[in-house]
């Protein structure tokens, strides 16, 4: 039985720092950029090239590392993970090992229930592989293309790898931790961690074991995910599979898998390494990396409010799920400017999430003249308010020309076109009459049209259905 058994889910989170050049030379980063156009002696690994590290990678990584209360390293070494793949021309990645530039940290997750800590095992920098394209096929992978080809524009960037412990216990939690991640990351400005440009992917460690059972059983990888729904999806067929397994009596042995959305099953892709298969050793071209301690002080008087603390803040005043929508799509801030200036919390969050999301407005730069446009938002007709959350990021606007097109709602001025509405449309008002009062929308959208949409629609509904009841 499924419920007799626990999930256990850890993450590996790669990002791709955004910094002007590459990792260990002066190549530009630019994505998009035609193929094999951003290489140099040193990222193509030519003999003799030597590496120079990226000093603004290095200031990112602490400060990420900060934003995680990560233990950030006096002495960090740079190593070599050797293996041979056609993506690293050197045949070894430049990585971090035994002593990486952020150590052990936490992860708050606010959860309705309250705070999960999540443990952060280690964030270290490394330079990415370059890109391999499978070309032919169906699939566009390794498997079935008719051939592969390099471009070697990404190898060399700074990739950024965040370790979560094994403490994920469910995939809608993994998901969660890891869209809060992102939110961090972006917070900070280190990355655009944007996933369908492969600047955020995770590989995602699954096991599982029996409920109350102490340690840890084998574990699957899923590699280079990048999607959120399917990494979701990716950990409830690795745990459905892992059970059935373990129940079966067959052995889970510990492998690297991938996932295939459209069977919703994962398949083996070869058994996973260790540390020991990579042959890890310092890099001797490198000198150790030893952070001076007004360095990191300064970089940690610039860690903004973390996402969790502003879903924590936000919370008490417009519930947890509303919180959690406004820091997650960025509203958070514009909402509290606006609260700020004496707009109400609930409504003002509403607004945010509803007109301006509706509208497509950028969030940041709402300005907070708009606060008096939300306070007589009642009296004016849908089309002026609609034209004000449209114009309300500019840094001239006013609200004075919006509040002077007030709704009609003199009864006495209305009253006329709404005995014409009901005397043009006899039948409308049989079928009013007749129980089936949904007709209201047709004669409030008619009274609409005449007033050209300046009517204020709370008084049109009260006085067409005393008309009509009359």
């Amino acid at each position: 039985m499924a419920s007799e058994w626990e999930l256990v889910v850890g993450l590996e989170v790669h990002a791709h720092l955004k910094t002007r050049t590459k990792m260990f030379c002066r190549c530009a980063l630019e994505y998009g950029a035609a193929e094999n156009t951003h290489t140099c002696p040193v990222c193509l690994a030519h003999p003799g090239a030597l590496p120079v590290p990226n000093g603004r990678a290095i200031e990112m990584t602490i400060l990420l590392g900060l934003a995680l209360d990560c233990e950030i390293a006096g002495h960090a070494v740079f190593a070599r993970k050797n293996y041979f793949y056609p993506d690293l021309p050197k045949g070894y990645q430049i990585s971090q090992y035994e002593e990486p530039l952020c150590g052990v940290g936490r992860f708050l997750l606010p959860t309705a229930g309250g705070d999960r800590e999540i443990g952060i095992v280690r964030a270290h920098l490394e330079e990415d592989a370059a890109k391999t394209v499978h070309a032919g096929g169906a699939t566009g992978r390794s498997v079935g293309a008719d051939y592969s080809l390099v471009d070697f524009n990404r190898g060399g960037t700074p990739l950024l790898e965040i370790v979560s412990a094994p403490d994920l216990r469910s995939a809608e939690e993994a998901v969660w931790f890891l869209r809060l991640l992102r939110q961090t990351i972006v917070d900070v400005g280190i990355s655009d961690a944007d996933m369908e440009k492969g600047t955020l992917r995770a590989d995602v460690n699954v096991s599982v074991r029996r409920v109350g059972e102490e340690g840890f059983r084998p574990r699957w990888e899923i590699k280079n995910m990048n999607s959120f729904r399917f990494i979701g999806r990716a950990i409830e067929a690795a745990f459905r599979q892992q059970v059935e397994a373990h129940e079966a009596g067959e052995d889970v042995a510990q492998s690297t898998y991938d996932y295939d959305p459209d069977t919703d099953r994962l398949t083996v892709h070869r058994s996973k390494e260790e540390a020991d298969d990579y042959r890890y050793f310092p890099e001797p071209d490198l000198v150790p990396v030893e952070p001076p301690a007004e360095l990191v002080e300064r970089l940690r008087g610039e860690v903004p409010e973390r996402p969790g603390d502003r879903i924590r803040r936000i919370e008490p005043s417009v519930g947890f799920e509303r919180a959690v929508e406004l820091v997650m799509t960025g509203w958070d801030l514009d909402f509290d400017r606006l609260v700020a200036a004496g707009a109400p919390p609930a409504g003002t969050a509403n607004v945010l999430m509803n007109d301006f999301v509706a509208a497509e407005v950028q969030p940041g730069a709402v300005n907070v003249e708009f606060v008096k446009v939300m306070a007589q938002r009642e009296s004016l007709p849908r089309e002026v308010w609609n034209n004000a959350v449209a114009a309300s990021t500019s840094s001239t606007f006013l609200a004075a020309p919006f509040l002077a097109q007030t709704a009609v709602s003199d009864e006495s001025e209305l009253e006329p076109i709404i005995d014409a509405v009901l005397a043009a449309n006899p039948g409308q008002v049989e079928t009013f009459r007749g129980g089936k009062e949904g007709v209201l929308g047709f004669f409030v959208g008619q009274v609409m049209r005449e007033t050209q949409g300046k009517a204020d629609p709370k008084v049109v509904n009260r006085l067409l259905r005393e008309r009509l009841r009359g």
